[in-house]
């Protein structure tokens, strides 16, 4: 069991601690929203990668061919909700600053709830069944000592989500610090608008193996 716990521990940071789309994504709507809401989507994210590495102790090498034909067409859609989504950041951002400005004062509104923050990155990271694969590899690899039982299974599964979950929080910090130091409406204009870019770009990169 502590050997589960372990290596389901190193799967959860393995797979978390690259930053790509999703974790701009996450730090963008911390900055523009509330720790809370961030955490919240930081907990989708980490329940994505949990369910998976369940999936993958109890039957990844079963599952994983059958995966295979939908990866792609998941994997597209996946980066073009990205893409959708930071341009409709990047046009709520500038019509709240324009707003600001014509209003003289702030003007808040439109940001994730914590609810759907949290369905919206569950969504999103389920949308990448490449995540069962990699968590079967090392299940295979001999990172559960061989056919893991049930509670070995729910061990991993389980360090992998907390593993997960806390990577994620570190990054909704990190959001939460960036939007109380942008106090300027043009310094959050100019930062959310590159964080914008930024997704847009490495959304696109999910696209780049596939054309």
């Amino acid at each position: 069991m502590i050997s589960a716990l372990v290596a389901g521990a190193v799967a959860g940071f393995g797979i978390a601690l690259p930053v790509g789309a999703v974790g701009v994504y996450l730090v963008a709507v911390t900055a523009r929203s509330s720790l809370r809401t961030g955490v919240c989507a930081g907990l989708g994210v980490a329940t994505a990668d949990g369910v998976y590495a369940l999936i993958a102790t109890v039957g990844g090498s079963v599952l994983t061919p059958l995966l295979e034909p939908v990866a792609v067409p998941l994997r597209w859609t996946s980066a073009l909700l990205l893409i959708g989504l930071a341009l409709r950041g990047a046009v709520i951002t500038v019509g709240r600053y324009r707003r600001r400005h014509a209003a003289g004062g702030e003007v808040e509104g439109g940001a994730l709830r914590p609810g759907r923050a949290y369905l919206t990155f569950l969504g999103i990271t389920l949308m990448n069944p490449l995540t069962v694969v990699y968590f079967t590899a090392l299940v295979l690899g001999g990172g559960t000592d061989g056919r893991p039982g049930g509670l070995e299974a729910a061990s991993f599964a389980a360090a992998a989500f907390v593993a997960s979950a806390g990577w994620q929080v570190l990054l909704a910090g990190g959001g939460a610090l960036l939007g109380r130091a942008l106090i300027g409406a043009r310094s959050r204009l100019t930062t959310a608008l590159a964080s914008s870019v930024l997704i847009i770009v490495l959304a696109a990169h999910l696209l780049v193996p596939m054309v």
